[in-house]
């Protein structure tokens, strides 16, 4: 559905408030590494990230990295089926299940399960278990969401599994976000 990739940068704004992501993929090895900072606000407070995110050939996360400029930070590591652990091997069973995360402040880890898992509209609806990492706290939490293919490779529904938010996703060839309505332009 969507060709290999070899390296892509792309840029995000936030559409209220001041803000700009930098992300970079590039192959590394037999996978891929993502690398952005973004900065931006939450509640009419500053924030800067810095994230790495590793992923293998499938699309699936292996290791992520968020640091704050404050000097917060939290890293992960999966086994690629879903069982989590922190940086120092003790596993995390919370997160059992969680094949993607979600990162708060980011529009690119929409493109996580997009790409892995090649969405048809035969298919209908998909639930999945993200870890999700908001920007303000750095503590994750298991979060339910809800993707449906409108167009193959081209457009999809995001929704909030609390039914709190909604969001047609249209995306380039690659399976980046193009426009997160509400949320974030693509520069």
């Amino acid at each position: 559905m969507f060709p290999p990739l070899a390296l892509k940068t792309v840029r995000w704004r936030p559409f209220e408030g001041e803000g700009l992501e930098h992300l970079t993929v590039r192959a590394v090895g037999d996978g891929l590494r993502a690398e952005s900072t973004v900065i931006g606000e939450q509640g009419n407070r500053p924030f800067g990230v810095h994230y790495r995110i590793d992923l293998d050939a499938a699309w699936r996360v292996r290791s992520f990295l968020v640091e704050g400029m404050a000097g917060r930070r939290i890293a992960m590591l999966s086994d690629g089926d879903g069982r989590w652990r922190d940086e120092d091997g003790t596993p995390l069973p919370v997160f059992d299940g969680c094949m993607d995360i979600d990162l708060a402040g980011s529009p690119f880890t929409n493109t996580l399960p997009i790409r892995r898992l090649g969405l048809s509209v035969e298919h209908g609806r998909t639930t999945l278990k993200m870890v999700y990492v908001p920007f303000d706290t750095f503590v994750p939490f298991v979060d339910g969401q809800h993707y449906t293919c409108l167009s193959p490779a081209s457009r999809y529904l995001y929704e909030a599994a609390d039914r709190s938010f909604s969001a047609e996703l249209p995306v380039d060839a690659d399976g980046f976000v193009t426009d997160y309505p509400t949320l974030f332009a693509r520069l």
